[in-house]
């Protein structure tokens, strides 16, 4: 790692594995599918792992993502976003090429589909169960019924099932929050597979989020499973309870360029730009943007008590720690952060170190 002069990701192979086949054996101890969101890492290299565990179908937040997977050979792909009409060259291409799978929210969008579409396609009706970001009222009856009407008019046109993201579960404390929660939800979408069932007699369940698919053991309700963030885990989701530290295996190796023992902080190259603006409370409910651990020959140590990064802007991360940490630093040095949200910084830094192989590889460049 001597070679590394700017902010790095550093990721552990063994563990990120280890946490696909985890997952994957989950869903199939539930007798559903993992249909993993690859948003998180946007690696066709991490993508071979997932195939590795049995994985042959994925989800993806963007066209121009399912773009990228489709040409790394991926040929089942969900676009787990509502449809943007805009785009509807890519959509054509990508269904002439790969079994598609795109959220459709609106008749309108619907519409727009059964008149421009040149190649079949299955979608889902995204359906809000709680965290109020998109997708319909599970009682929007209406919506949703104009929906399949309009869609019933295209013979490419395929309804699949119901889609949900259950992301308020990141809004959890407790076991038993998230497992009401998840009960909630079944509530919420069990309704609506007794009532579509007999229209649409092969609908399935579908949910995604790394919480509720790492905490709850029980998922059999569902037959799609789509949780990203799993693959890597981050700060957030350990103080969820939804992981072990020693199941992050994302960590951002940052320079220090500036030591202030007077006030017990030191300045890293490392800020928005690198881990975002994304935070978790700490049990002093003070912000940390990153959890500092010490680099080690084959990777990074436990966490450094009271060591954090308490603010950041474009470029700087502002280290706080105690005078102990402080005292041992000096420009030139690396440190490593666990992030807050790896999803984030993984999206916003692309290129990784694989600690296990000592090599490099870079995500998709979708801009």
């Amino acid at each position: 790692m001597k070679h590394i002069q700017h902010p790095t990701l550093l990721i552990n192979e063994s563990i990120c594995r280890n946490n696909i086949r985890r997952m994957a054996e989950k869903a199939r101890r539930n007798g559903a599918e993992l249909r993993p969101h690859f948003k998180t890492h946007q690696s066709a290299e991490i993508g071979d792992w997932a195939k590795e565990a049995g994985i042959s179908n994925i989800t993806v937040s963007s066209l121009r993502m399912a773009q990228a997977f489709a040409e790394a050979g991926w040929k089942d792909i969900t676009v787990a976003f509502p449809v943007n009409i805009l785009e509807m060259d890519l959509i054509n291409s990508l269904a002439g090429r790969i079994q598609l799978r795109l959220l459709i929210n609106s008749p309108a969008t619907a519409k727009a589909l059964q008149e421009q579409l040149q190649h079949p396609l299955r979608f889902y009706i995204e359906i809000d169960t709680g965290q109020e970001r998109s997708g319909l009222s599970p009682r929007d009856f209406e919506r949703m019924d104009a929906i399949l009407q309009q869609a019933a008019s295209s013979p490419l046109l395929r309804f699949h099932g119901f889609y949900s993201h259950p992301g308020h579960t990141y809004a959890t404390q407790t076991q038993e929050e998230v497992e009401s929660l998840y009960q909630a939800v079944e509530n919420l979408l069990l309704p609506l597979k007794k009532r579509y069932q007999p229209q649409f007699s092969d609908l399935i369940l579908a949910v995604g989020d790394t919480p509720g698919c790492s905490r709850v053991e029980d998922l059999q309700t569902f037959d799609e499973l789509s949780p990203g963030n799993f693959v890597f885990y981050d700060m957030q989701q350990y103080h969820k309870g939804a992981c072990r530290l020693d199941d992050i295996a994302l960590a951002l190796a940052c320079p220090v360029v500036d030591v202030y023992p007077e006030r017990q902080e030191a300045i890293i190259y490392g800020g928005a730009v690198h881990f975002s603006k994304d935070s978790y409370l700490q049990a002093d409910g003070s912000p940390s943007f990153g959890q500092m651990v010490w680099l080690e020959e084959k990777g990074w140590s436990k966490p450094v008590e009271g060591a954090y990064l308490k603010g950041l802007s474009q470029e700087h991360g502002v280290l706080t720690a105690p005078a102990e940490v402080i005292n041992r630093l000096q420009p030139g040095q690396l440190l490593a952060f666990l992030p807050a949200h790896s999803c984030l910084t993984a999206d916003l830094v692309r290129k990784y170190y694989n600690l296990n192989s000592q090599s490099t590889f870079s995500s998709f460049s979708l801009l």
